[in-house]
């Protein structure tokens, strides 16, 4: 039978065939507590005294010489530990489009269980998080749950619950996917402004946004969680960067944001080089240089740089140069000197939206369609109205004053609705 916790609700049942009236029933079992003779033993809040191998049998009321024989055995192992479910998430990295996949694992899997799943709100007054039920995340069978539409960096936390009276796990450990895109809300700026770091650095991480209450979390490459002890306002600082800061670290804010996400890595050999790449995501277009530093020299020359584990160049050149940044160009880069490498960094590209000014190229085409059509429509009326005219021997001094005036009538009209076009614009770029 599969493992009952602390504080289950537990019942045990004799079932004889032919039915339960004309029966009494007696109980057999090693545990410290004894159930009473009836043919249903319920065991309200379970605890390890009731840990036992349990079996049964029926003694007809009328003949107390008659019995059944002893059922076969159940065991009850109740465990003291309240169970921890496990959360999974993928994947840890946000991509534009993608959807974000939890997976929440009990001890025993088959056991019945439904599952609750929560969005994590940063509590700075509680040093900890509050969980927020995510919609229809209320007692699912299913254990996972698919998130469409995430942007920015969130946690999430799950638990399980089975039986009647229902039993509740603990909360999982909130796991986190994060977003790289820098947004206006919160964002997190490093210097120095790279991913990698040798030891005995000193390295700052400061927090920017609408908020006065700020504190950086980080997730070590083990997934341990811890909040940055060193907090100056709305900056962490580490004056002794040692290799257990190799670690993704993030801003939260009292109001509940979290900013996005850079990586930290910390140079493991004292006298290899590191690669100086940006912490954020370089914007599609831009320029972007990649280095490669020694503790003892920042400059260096001949120096081979790598991406996606593909030589791209060696030459006499100590700089990697990419005067317009691509997302073919995306992926993991690394350098070497003089036989040594460094560790790998991604570099993410940040593609560019040109939507807004693309989806109003049309609009701004048929209102040039309206207009022109509307002038010849005008043309056309003035000739009409100066061969109709009565001043014909002042033919064209006529046909000028109606030009004026169809001008003025008309051309209102067209500024009238070149007006209303442009409210349809800024609704279809907006909603």
């Amino acid at each position: 039978m599969s493992e009952i916790y602390r504080g289950e609700t537990i019942t045990v049942r004799c079932e004889i065939h032919g039915g339960d009236t004309e029966w009494d029933y007696e109980w057999e079992t090693n545990s410290i507590i004894k159930p009473p003779n009836q043919n249903e033993y319920r065991i309200r809040s379970a605890s390890s005294s009731n840990s036992g191998n349990y079996r049964c049998k029926g003694r007809m009321k009328s003949s107390q010489h008659k019995t059944t024989e002893w059922s076969d055995s159940v065991t009850l192992t109740v465990s003291d530990n309240k169970p921890r479910p496990v959360l999974t998430v993928s994947p840890s990295w946000l991509s534009p489009g993608a959807s974000v996949t939890l997976n929440c694992e009990v001890e025993h899997p088959s056991a019945g269980w439904s599952f609750y799943w929560y969005k994590a709100v940063p509590d700075l007054s509680e040093k900890s998080s509050s969980y927020e039920l995510l919609p229809d995340g209320s007692g699912t069978a299913q254990d996972s749950y698919i998130i469409h539409g995430q942007t920015h960096t969130a946690g999430y936390v799950c638990r399980a619950g089975r039986g009647d009276p229902e039993y509740h796990t603990d909360h999982s450990q909130p796991k986190f996917v994060w977003s790289a895109d820098v947004h206006s809300a919160a964002s997190l700026t490093v210097s120095p402004d790279r991913v990698q770091h040798f030891t005995s650095d000193s390295v700052s991480l400061t927090c920017e946004g609408n908020f006065t209450e700020w504190r950086v979390r980080k997730s070590s490459e083990d997934g341990r969680l811890s909040v940055c002890r060193r907090m100056t306002g709305s900056t962490c600082n580490i004056d002794y960067i040692l290799m257990s800061h190799t670690a993704v670290y993030w801003c939260e804010s009292g109001s509940g944001e979290f900013s996005s996400a850079v990586n930290i890595t910390v140079q493991n050999d004292g006298n290899g080089p590191i690669l100086v790449s940006p912490v954020h995501p370089v914007t599609e277009g831009a320029s972007v240089s990649l280095s490669c530093s020694l503790r003892t020299q920042k400059i260096l020359s001949n120096v081979f740089f790598y991406h996606n584990d593909k030589l791209i160049q060696n030459d006499t050149r100590g700089e990697l140069k990419i005067s317009a940044v691509s997302k073919s160009d995306e992926g993991f880069y690394k350098c070497q000197y003089s036989g040594r490498e460094s560790a790998q960094s991604w570099m993410s590209v940040k593609v560019t939206v040109s939507g807004a000014d693309s989806s109003s190229s049309p609009v701004w085409l048929m209102v040039g369609l309206v207009c022109g059509v509307s002038l010849i429509i005008i043309l056309l009326l003035l000739l009409y109205r100066c061969r109709q005219s009565k001043c014909k021997s002042l033919f064209f001094s006529c046909c000028i004053r109606e030009f004026i005036y169809y001008i003025h009538f008309n051309y209102s009209h067209i500024y009238m609705y070149s007006d209303l076009m442009t409210l349809n614009i800024s609704g279809t770029i907006y909603t």
